[in-house]
């Protein structure tokens, strides 16, 4: 009888620690006071999940040995964040913990007991932390009142129903694998209109609505109190200063995000639930080069085809070339007194101009002459910007005391002329280190790389690999269109070099497919082949600062290596 009573009372106790464990590993959308999960834990399991399972909480890995207690989308494929209560301060990937305490308050943890973050809801009634269906994390009494919510603390991101109001900033994270702040934040100002700010550790500037005009010729209006932006269930984006932008699938039941991007865009992101990929449904600034301070000080963001790009203009080069928000710093000493004007001229950058910084000199009717010896006189200036008004001989003149937000199209109607040593000529050219900006869902190509363990060691690696990728890609380029064009009778590098114009301008599937070697029977990567060809030729360029550097070649092939096609071709 006692051996009997022994076994009942093990297979009891096991049965007990069968239904703990399940309950742990169990996904579950609330957590009770008392509670409390380690970063080891949840490695294996989402700490709770919204009962509709969209949304996640728990420590999402952000470095090597580097997490945060953060928000997903469960069904993204890259398991998207949308708030994280520590972006400043990771914890440490063993021993960090969370807890609802039994005061109520939330608390995260690190290694060594520390409190990184919490609530600040002691005493006040709070029974249980429960993740909502909106994705709002929030503690609550056990009448339902809610005490805390993560929705008043918003990140990068704002959710359908989630409230930006007076006071609250959606701040951009440093870079795309990076979630720390960044310098580009969403908020009311003191007028009442919702604007975007590049908030640098030099410069401030609005970019958003446009600061060219008016508020109210930018459609908005100061006439309000409320300072209220709400994204709604369908798609819009409304705010209290008549701000009213739909997304381009507007309708229900699809999942929806408004982030402010690492490269300072605002964009409204579409869920394809089937592959959990995100499209872009809206965005306010349509050209990334109208973003402030992407490309840092001295440096020009250049419009391109299918592509934008950060370059240092003649004389200049990158502060850190892994780093293009560090922007460009000159080859030459260009403090007061230290070259005569003999000794200066100006290199005109066509097409080119830095918004704002406009010296107090600044005149609307002066010809160009006199505005080039005005520059010339004045030590502080750095460049100077001329429109003609009309046929008139004279013209608005914009001395530049500091080179900033500078942009460059061939759109643009006026040119910037830089002062510069003699030394310096014009054919010198731009040096055009890198990609500035990719259209959505690429790599990243602004802000730093390095964090949470990513040394330069590493980076060395990954440029060696990419060196060698470089060298197998041209070697295959020759293999996908050197023998077609031998057996067309074609010359290949008039071949490649047209293939790349219908390339640049149309994208058309059935000329890739052309221009590769048949006997491949298609079975190639679409997107590797366009890169591949506008390498090749970008690499025959007579002017040579028009090739690309290897820091491009790279990107422009890693890029490629991440589509499987193109969806436009």
């Amino acid at each position: 009888m006692r051996n009997q009573l022994l076994l009942i009372s093990s297979f009891t106790l096991l049965s007990l620690v069968s239904v703990f464990r399940h309950s742990l590993a169990t996904p579950r959308s609330t957590i009770e006071v008392g509670s409390s999960f380690s970063v080891e834990d949840d490695k294996a399991t989402t700490l709770i999940t919204s009962l509709d399972g969209t949304f996640s909480c728990g420590f999402h890995e952000v470095g090597i040995n580097a997490y945060c207690f953060s928000i997903w989308f469960t069904y993204s494929k890259d398991a998207t964040v949308v708030w994280s209560a520590n972006r400043e301060s990771p914890v440490n990937g063993r021993g960090s913990r969370v807890s609802l305490h039994r005061d109520g308050k939330l608390v995260l943890s690190d290694v060594d007991g520390s409190t990184v973050w919490d609530t600040n809801t002691s005493s006040v009634g709070v029974s249980s932390a429960e993740l909502l269906n909106s994705g709002n994390l929030v503690l609550k009494d056990r009448d339902g009142r809610i005490h805390w919510q993560s929705f008043d603390s918003p990140t990068h991101t704002l959710l359908p129903s989630q409230q930006l109001t007076k006071g609250k900033r959606i701040v951009s994270p440093v870079a795309k694998d990076d979630p720390r702040s960044g310098y580009y934040s969403l908020y009311f100002d003191n007028d009442n209109v919702l604007k975007l700010i590049y908030d640098g550790p030099e410069i401030s500037s609005i970019y958003w609505p446009s600061p060219d005009f008016t508020v109210f010729r930018n459609g908005r209006s100061s006439y309000n109190s409320s300072r209220i932006a709400v994204l709604d269930a369908t798609g819009r984006f409304l705010s209290s200063d008549n701000l009213n932008a739909n997304a381009s699938d507007l309708g229900l039941r699809i999942k929806r995000r408004l982030t402010v991007d690492f490269d300072g865009n605002l964009r409204l992101y579409s869920l394809n639930r089937s592959n959990g990929l995100w499209s872009v449904s809206w965005v306010a600034l349509p050209q990334i080069c109208s973003v402030h301070g992407l490309c840092g000080k001295n440096a020009i963001c250049e419009y391109l085809p299918s592509v934008s790009r950060c370059s240092c203009p003649p004389g200049y080069e990158m502060n850190d070339p892994r780093d293009w928000n560090k922007g460009c710093k000159p080859k030459f000493n260009m403090t007061c007194g230290h070259y005569t004007k003999h000794q200066l001229h100006f290199i005109e950058l066509t097409g080119a101009d830095f918004y704002g910084f406009d010296m107090s000199t600044y005149s609307t009717l002066i010809s160009f002459q006199a505005c080039r010896r005005l520059c010339m006189s004045t030590c502080s200036c750095m460049a100077f910007g001329y429109q003609k008004s009309g046929d008139n001989a004279i013209g608005s003149c914009y001395p530049k005391s500091t080179l900033f937000n500078g942009y460059r199209s061939t759109s643009f109607p006026s040119s910037i002329f830089l002062k510069v040593p003699k030394s310096v000529k014009s054919s010198s050219g731009f040096n055009q280190s890198g990609l500035a900006c990719n259209p959505v869902n690429s790599s990243v190509v602004l802000g730093s790389s390095k964090m949470y363990g990513n040394n330069g060691s590493n980076t060395k690696w990954v440029y060696l690999y990419a060196f060698a990728a470089a060298l197998g890609a041209v070697e295959l380029l020759f293999i996908l269109t050197g023998w077609w064009c031998v057996f067309r009778g074609h010359d290949t590098l008039k071949s490649v070099q047209k293939g790349y114009k219908l390339i640049g301008s149309q994208f058309r599937r059935s000329w890739v497919r052309d221009v590769v070697d048949h006997r491949l029977n298609g079975e190639f990567n679409y997107a590797q082949a366009a890169a591949m060809t506008r390498i090749a030729v970008s690499c025959l360029e007579e002017e040579r600062s028009r090739r690309p550097t290897m820091n491009e070649v790279v990107k422009i092939l890693l890029a490629s290596l991440e589509q499987d096609s193109y969806d436009h071709l």
